[in-house]
């Protein structure tokens, strides 16, 4: 089930970025507590995501559907919410809508059409974030900004899906200030589709930030960041 990185002092390392969250919200002079940590425990073991949860951790970010299948199960005594961060196939849609709690990489009409009819045979609302690709690589997922309004307008019809915001994952840079500019972006982005006041639609969420950029996503708006090496430590697959 993954690695167990017990070199790894997991709770500490979730108390330094919990710390460093606050820091930087306070920073941007914004009301404590308004932004959340998602641990990305891709490929991390239960036995280390226990430690992350006893440490504080409320939200776990996981890439892919059957991974996330094999550990939910092992950890039904905690109360978390699951967020699937990476790609999802279209299909494996009914069972990503079974096992998470909220989907973070919306990118794609058909997909949200699949997701939609599963929630609906669930009698279950799930929240979505829509990826938009700020960096316009081809190698990642999300949607073109020049194209994010008309595609939130079409998936606010599907009634099972609650569209709370927008996640990205710019470009990998060694100075985190290089990412700003994405992060920007995005903010602008969720503004704009935002002025439009598209029914069932809120773009209160942005998922923005890793290990290594967080401080400068939270200056820049986000409310969710996701972190993962500077908790459990380097994956070998990133």
């Amino acid at each position: 089930m993954g690695s167990s990185h017990s070199s790894i002092d997991v709770q500490a390392n979730v108390q330094t970025v919990l710390e460093n969250i606050e820091r930087a919200t306070m920073k941007a002079g914004r009301p404590k507590n308004s932004v959340r940590l998602v641990a990305v425990s891709k490929t991390v073991g239960v036995e280390s995501i226990r430690q992350a949860m006893a440490a504080g951790v409320t939200d776990l970010g996981e890439n892919k559907v059957q991974e996330a299948s094999s550990k939910r199960p092992l950890l039904s005594e905690q109360h978390v919410a699951w967020h699937l961060i990476g790609a999802l196939q279209k299909n494996k849609a009914n069972r990503a809508a079974e096992i998470f709690d909220w989907i973070e990489s919306l990118d794609d009409l058909e997909l949200a059409s699949k997701l939609q009819h599963a929630c609906e045979r669930l009698n279950k609302q799930m929240p979505v974030l829509v990826q938009v690709n700020v960096g316009r690589e081809a190698s990642k997922s999300g949607i073109a900004e020049e194209g994010a309004v008309e595609f939130v307008r079409r998936v606010s019809v599907c009634t099972h899906l609650q569209v709370r915001g927008l996640m990205a994952i710019p470009p990998y840079t060694e100075n985190p200030e290089d990412a700003r500019r994405y992060f920007i972006r995005l903010r602008e982005t969720a503004q704009r589709i935002a002025s439009h006041k598209l029914p069932h639609i809120s773009m209160g969420e942005l998922s923005m930030g890793m290990s290594h950029d967080y401080s400068a996503a939270i200056e820049e708006g986000a409310t969710l960041v996701r972190v993962g090496t500077a908790i459990f430590g380097p994956r070998d697959n990133p």
